[in-house]
């Protein structure tokens, strides 16, 4: 076999054994801990599971994630996505551990300072595709100084831009983990995605560490999969959710500033994630607490069950990531605008249906 082949597959291979293998203890753990969600003393609307399950699936994912040390040179860009990546998880445990108790704001702030470790450690959007042709490059203003003997920039533009990306990335991803096995279905295609997506330029040295780290990705959430799916033992939690937003805006930024794909694969969480900012803005309502809204929540209403809903959401991540690395970015826009108008009309189908089907004598959920 070809050792260059052997070098892509390991990582995958290790992560994913080492999430799996390591999840039943955590579940152990976790009840020991009483790290519980029991939806009869956690009573919010996008509940959608009906006995107690433990929280914290982030924690044996984080654990495939370390599997990276073995295969990747710890450089200055690594340390600050491990950290990053450590203060999501941290936030994710305490926000696990105190059944989402912390305020959806503060937990905005830690998604931001966890972006802002990976932009100090030298990862930024330098420019993005203009799908019209050309660059839009972001590399300016810059404002330099001196600091311990060294001389440092920041670029406005490009490093406000990917805290905003990755924190923003962290949160609608998350949004979309609401029924068994659905949130690391999704996050192995995206993974997957952008590994072949950076194969394609293998020539260029750089890009050989991206496709090492995605493997990774893709392999820790692998491992976690079986434990998630429908009847799941344990749930991603807060942390396995942002850690899944994290790696994955990271990863498009390595990928030679590759949004524009991750955008297109995760099409279908990122437009329902905006969609609902936008209701709950134009409403008066907070945009970030959580409600029964979401495309999930939508097809459990008119009697979808929850594996196939998993396994329509994967669907429509792998045909998505099929047309990423098969599209140019003036058809990955057009594409793009007509998932938007797709996404609408079935909005407001399901809304139809969901209606017509509630049964008489039934009214927002209660009998009368």
């Amino acid at each position: 076999m070809d050792w260059s082949f052997l070098n892509y597959v390991l990582p995958l291979l290790l992560a994913a054994l080492v999430s799996f293998f390591s999840t039943p203890l955590i579940i152990l753990l976790l009840k020991k801990w009483r790290v519980i969600d029991d939806p009869t003393r956690h009573k919010h609307p996008k509940v959608t599971h009906t006995y107690p399950v433990p929280r914290g699936g982030g924690l044996p994912i984080f654990l495939g994630l370390l599997s990276s040390l073995f295969f990747l040179p710890l450089d200055k860009h690594l340390r600050g996505i491990l950290l990053g990546a450590t203060v999501a998880l941290l936030v994710g445990l305490l926000d696990d551990k105190f059944e989402e108790k912390i305020h959806p704001y503060i937990r905005w702030i830690s998604n931001l300072v966890a972006a802002g470790l990976v932009v100090a450690a030298g990862i930024g959007i330098a420019f993005i595709n203009n799908p019209f042709g050309g660059l839009i490059h972001l590399d300016s203003p810059q404002i330099c100084f001196s600091f311990l003997g060294g001389s440092h920039c920041i670029w406005l533009l490009a490093d406000l831009l990917a805290i905003l990306w990755i924190a923003w990335t962290m949160n609608f991803i998350g949004w979309s983990g609401g029924v068994e096995g659905q949130l690391p279905g999704i996050v192995v295609v995206a993974a997957l995605t952008i590994a072949g997506l950076s194969l394609r330029f293998s020539a260029d040295i750089t890009q050989w560490p991206v496709i090492v780290l995605a493997l990774i990705v893709a392999g820790s959430y692998l491992g976690f999969l079986p434990w998630n799916f429908y009847p799941q033992k344990i749930m991603p939690g807060y942390g396995g959710k942002t850690l899944a937003g994290f790696m994955l805006a990271v990863l498009s930024i390595l990928s030679t500033a590759k949004i524009a794909t991750l955008m297109l694969v995760l099409a279908i969480p990122l437009i329902d994630a905006t969609y609902l900012v936008v209701k709950r803005l134009a409403s008066g309502k907070a945009p970030f607490w959580g409600s029964r809204e979401h495309l999930h929540h939508r097809l459990l209403s008119i009697g979808w069950g929850k594996r196939r809903i998993a396994l329509f959401y994967w669907l429509l991540t792998a045909i998505l990531g099929f047309l990423a690395l098969n599209l140019n970015s003036q058809q990955k826009f057009y594409t793009m605008f007509m998932l938007i108008i797709a996404f609408l009309a079935g909005t407001l189908w399901l809304h139809y249906l969901s209606t017509s089907l509630r049964p008489r004598g039934q009214n927002n959920g209660s009998k009368i």
